[in-house]
């Protein structure tokens, strides 16, 4: 549909791109005026633009002067005057769009150009990358062309102390990876004194490899959690049972979905393993979920392909990058169903504390962009979910790359051992070859059998990823021959050596398609650089995965038929449409997928926007008094109304219930009696008691100065709604893990989900209001309060690492008496610490 409405009305992206043509003529036009122009005057020229803005100005208004100025500035810093084309780039970032631009085609010094444009603004402009290394190394290089303009730069790295993180943001331009971006914002809002805070309001994003970050990492949400004690026995009873199941017999394995279930033969052998009537009986449901998990830890997660295990722990490998992802658990139990699986120890399961997706965290921004050298294909999901259009950025050469047609192969054996002659014949030529294989143990698989042909090779996967800038540095040179997983260096370039254009340039050759065309796109985009001659072609087998999953058993008939042999190849265009067929409709399915999440994750970022706003105005406001104020009416209306319900008559009214609730949690024994309210109408009862309530939270103010009130509330405050979204966050987790099974009630999950979330979160602030309130009136106001967190939280990321987690403990020291676990608690609830605020601290 997309598609024919193009053909009638034209692509939007292109349109706009014609237009920007006539914007980079002007642009360079004012080339030699900039040259005329000393260093200090370039330099003074970028607080002239600031002047212009801070005027009235709008940014559009001195993007061609400023897009002239930075050009300059890039020859005069690194002598790398920027090309049309990246001129062209430039602008799409600007605009917030993603700018599609072939490897090799300058692509750092494009978003450098666009980011100085709107760092004018001065409300920062984030320059976000895939790892640290990127990070650093384009500061380092690039910028020096901010500093050179007046700019200030900023690296915001993991492990860094609030006070350099703080520095890092403050800066006119600052370089982060995604991952620290997000987990900086969660901490943010978890912060118990404004001065905490790291980041300033989102301004700008530029997002280098966008593909990566929103669209393959989407569906990955950012976890702060706190661990939880729960036994971790059950995980190797399951294991144990789990191991004696035979497929077909005891459980079936849907291939397509990945799911694992038992068979009825299964369930009755786990109901006699475990000595239990029914598997499925509500009692049992803990049991039931460790054997699922169980199940799929065994059959549905491959060793070496979804996981390694390193230094004796379970490493999940990036599925997309084929990085390790150190840090990072799977949720569920299912990490825990792997160390059992692998005979390791069982670790304890954790609690979210806060969490967010990367396509809620980048949809904040006020304006975002990003570019990478593969987007088009997912241009429906990028223009719907973040608003942003692709547009393809001509190359400054034209492609001399040479992109063969796949060869089919009936058998996987018959498609590695052609591979494998392949690569001795380039290598023998001298030709380097890069060998893209879709997992850690294909790419193994190919190393042995170069081995056995005494042929010298490196290995770049998650085992051996180290070495990865220099294991890609030398890709390029005569003779070499390297195997990569999907990582394949991204982000840097792989330059030819000498006398490697003579002989054809790098081959890259492809052991299998991967289920999206993207990542086809950016292993082929390795060869032919800037012009740069080179060739690709992918080797395919009726066996592998894609092809079994997409019904290639017709074809494998038909070659037998054809009688052909299994080291004979077919090349056919028809087979190669039906492999992008397949593709489209995985990517197809997996934009579904992220959809879903982005729609069931939208219920909670309307509730995360409502609390952190909330939070917010706590930590900045000197006086609270009128919401604590609010809160007590709030609590007073719903305690009366509840007992006092319309479809009742006056007589029926249970004021006994109103009145003991009152002198329980708001006012002191005694303070008000039955005889006092009876007789009166609903809204008399409520001024009535909200009288007393106000008055008695006066005398206790006088007991006591008015700034102590102030932070008591506030303490009180910032604890309440911690524990309590915590705890919120945790039951929706688990609504959102059972919700799928109201379909088979003809329900919408998702309806469901926010109609029950909603219900859910009522209840929630209904408890926060009543918690503060009987805590603001009962509880003793002591002396030296300190504000304390609900539960130490722990950052599960991808790079995670010891100097990260001492640096994310670290808390501000203030002066105040030392609360013994035996001593009365702060919070006047006459319990010992260690039995009520301690516990849960």
């Amino acid at each position: 549909m997309l598609g024919l409405l193009r053909k009638v009305v034209g692509d939007p992206a292109q349109k706009q791109l014609k237009k920007n043509e006539k914007v980079v003529d002007q642009v360079e036009a004012l080339a030699s005026e900039m040259k005329n122009l000393s260093d200090d005057q370039l330099k003074d020229k970028t607080a002239e633009f600031q002047t212009k803005l801070t005027d009235g100005a709008s940014i559009d208004d001195i993007v061609v002067p400023a897009l002239a100025v930075v050009r300059e500035a890039a020859g005069r810093v690194l002598n790398e005057y920027p090309y049309r084309v990246q001129l062209l780039g430039a602008l799409a970032l600007h605009q917030g769009n993603i700018a599609e631009m072939k490897t090799g085609e300058g692509k750092t010094l494009v978003g450098t150009v666009a980011c100085y444009v709107q760092a004018l603004h001065g409300k920062g402009v984030h320059i976000v990358t895939v790892n640290n290394y990127l990070a650093s190394r384009d500061l380092q290089n690039y910028g020096r062309i901010f500093e050179f303009l007046g700019l200030t730069v900023g690296l915001n790295e993991n492990g860094l102390s609030k006070e350099d993180k703080q520095k890092a943001y403050a800066a006119d331009v600052t370089y982060s990876t995604n991952n620290e971006l997000g987990f900086d914002y969660l901490r943010d809002n978890m912060v118990l004194y404004k001065e905490q805070m790291v980041q300033r309001p989102l301004h700008f994003a530029l997002v280098d490899e966008v593909d990566s970050i929103l669209v393959d990492e989407a569906r990955t949400p950012l976890i702060i959690s706190g661990s939880v004690e729960r036994k971790t026995k059950l995980y190797g009873q399951a294991n144990t049972f789990v191991r004696v199941l035979k497929i077909e017999d005891d459980y079936t394995y849907d291939e397509k979905t990945k799911t694992v279930q038992l068979t009825d033969e299964g369930v009755n052998k786990a109901e006699r393993a475990f000595n239990i009537d029914n598997l499925y009986d509500q009692k049992h449901v803990q049991l039931n979920h460790h054997i699922n998990q169980s199940l799929k830890a065994h059959v549905a997660m491959l060793r070496d392909a979804d996981y390694v295990v390193d230094d004796g722990e379970v490493v999940i490998v990036d599925q997309f990058t084929g990085r390790l992802m150190k840090g990072r658990r799977y949720s569920d139990g299912l990490h825990q169903a792997l160390e059992a699986k692998e005979g390791l120890e069982v670790q304890r399961e954790s609690i979210t504390l806060a969490s967010i997706t990367f396509q809620n965290y980048f949809r904040m921004y006020n304006k975002l962009s990003g570019m990478t050298g593969t987007a088009k294909t997912e241009e429906e999901e990028f223009r719907n979910i973040y608003g942003m259009d692709v547009m393809v950025i001509p190359t400054n050469r034209e492609i001399a790359r040479e992109d063969r047609s796949d060869l089919i192969y009936k058998s996987i054996e018959a498609k590695f051992n052609a591979v494998v002659t392949e690569i001795a014949g380039l290598h023998k030529e001298g030709r380097p070859v890069l060998v893209g294989t879709v997992n850690v143990e294909t790419s193994e698989l190919v190393s042995k059998m170069l081995t056995k042909k005494r042929i010298p090779h490196h290995v770049l996967n998650a085992k051996n990823h180290e070495r990865e800038a220099e294991i890609i540095e030398n890709a390029g040179q005569q003779g070499s021959v390297t195997i990569a997983t999907n990582m394949a260096g991204r982000g840097t370039d792989i330059k030819l050596g000498q006398g490697v254009k003579d002989l054809g340039g790098l081959h890259v050759l492809g052991t299998e398609r991967h289920e999206s065309r993207r990542i086809d796109n950016q292993l082929r985009g390795r060869a032919g650089r800037q012009g740069d001659v080179g060739s690709s072609q992918f080797y395919l087998s009726m066996e592998d995965e894609l092809m079994r999953r997409f019904g290639s058993d017709n074809m494998k008939a038909m070659m037998e038929r054809l009688g052909m042999e299994e080291d004979q190849p077919i090349e056919s265009k028809l087979v190669s449409r039906a492999v992008e067929t397949a593709q489209k409709r995985v990517e197809g399915n997996n934009y579904d997928a992220r959809k879903q999440v982005l729609q069931f994750d939208d219920v909670m970022r309307e509730q995360r926007e409502i609390i952190y706003t909330q939070r917010m105005e706590v930590l900045e406001s000197d006086n609270l008094r009128s919401i604590v104020e609010n809160m007590m009416k709030g609590t007073v209306e719903h305690v009366i109304k509840t007992h006092t319900p319309d479809s009742l008559v006056q007589e029926e009214w249970d004021l006994n219930a109103i009145v003991t609730y009152m002198n329980g949690q708001l006012l002191s024994e005694g303070a008000i009696t039955e005889n006092e309210i009876k007789g009166k109408d609903q809204e008399e009862i409520i001024e009535l008691i909200v009288g007393k309530v106000l008055t008695a939270y006066n005398e206790k103010e006088a007991e006591v100065s008015s700034e102590q009130m102030r932070e008591f509330e506030k303490v009180i405050m910032l604890r309440t709604v911690d524990r309590k979204w915590m705890n919120h966050i945790d039951q929706m987790d688990q609504l959102r893990q059972g919700i799928h099974l109201r379909a088979y009630g003809q329900n919408d999950p998702l309806r469901e989900y926010r109609f029950e979330g909603f219900n859910m979160f009522e209840a929630m602030i209904a408890e926060i209001e009543e918690e503060v309130s009987m805590y603001v009136m009962k509880a003793q106001v002591q002396q030296n309060l300190q504000r304390q967190e609900v539960a130490e939280g722990k950052a599960v990321q991808p790079s995670a690492n010891a100097e990260a987690q001492k640096a994310e403990k670290k808390k501000p020291i203030r002066k105040g008496e030392t609360i013994g676990r035996n001593d009365p608690c702060v919070c006047g609830s006459g319990k010992k610490y260690k039995n009520c605020c301690g516990a849960n601290g």
